[in-house]
């Protein structure tokens, strides 16, 4: 029998000597624990807390610039484009940071496209009428009925519209038992949250 093969130490720039890559779940917990660390230094009085809030200012600042020219150059290549944008976090850095190539409209339709199928096994649609002094108008038909439990139709609706486009200021969710005259509006609190990163969990 042939004698069994040794093992080989990992060299540099194998996979173990790479970061380790975050899932889903990993990011919303730490994008939670900067939101806390944040609102603890935006509370705290004296110069190393505002020296703090600079530097944290300044590494997004330099952050954005890195991302816009990754766009920059890949501007060329639609299906990478494509490829980067369907990455949650990826598109929520771009808005962010102000250079996200689609426009808001896209955004949402292409968030409501994605939540279809969810919404369909629980018997609803919804659909974007357009969007109306920062405020996306959208349709939900069936509205009411649960989806992933107990959560109702329009609220699923409403964090996915603003998980792909968390510059708007309201989502209003007309149902077929709703007045269109009647808007509702996202607490400002919802808005400072961090997106829902997804590992395509129904």
């Amino acid at each position: 029998m042939a004698e069994p093969a040794p093992i080989q130490e990992a060299g540099p720039g194998t996979a173990a000597d790479r970061p380790r890559r975050l899932d889903g779940q990993a990011i919303a917990g730490r994008l939670g624990r900067l939101d806390e660390t944040l609102g603890r230094l935006e509370r705290t009085p004296g110069a190393t807390a505002e020296t703090a809030l600079d530097a944290v200012t300044f590494l997004t600042e330099v952050y954005g610039e890195a991302l816009a020219r990754v766009m920059d150059r890949a501007s060329d290549d639609s299906r990478l484009i494509e490829a980067i944008l369907d990455d949650d976090l990826v598109g929520h850095l771009l808005v962010l940071h102000e250079i996200h190539p689609e426009p808001v409209e896209r955004r949402v339709a292409r968030a409501l496209d994605a939540l279809r199928p969810r919404l369909r096994r629980k018997g609803a649609d919804a659909e974007l009428v357009g969007i109306q002094e920062e405020t996306a108008q959208v349709r939900v038909k069936a509205g009411g009925c649960g989806c992933g439990g107990a959560e109702p139709v329009e609220d699923v609706v409403r964090e996915a519209v603003l998980a792909a486009a968390p510059e708007l200021v309201g989502v209003h969710v007309a149902t077929p038992d709703t007045s269109t005259s009647t808007k509702t509006f996202v607490p400002v609190e919802a808005l400072l949250r961090p997106p829902a990163i997804t590992d395509g969990a129904p």
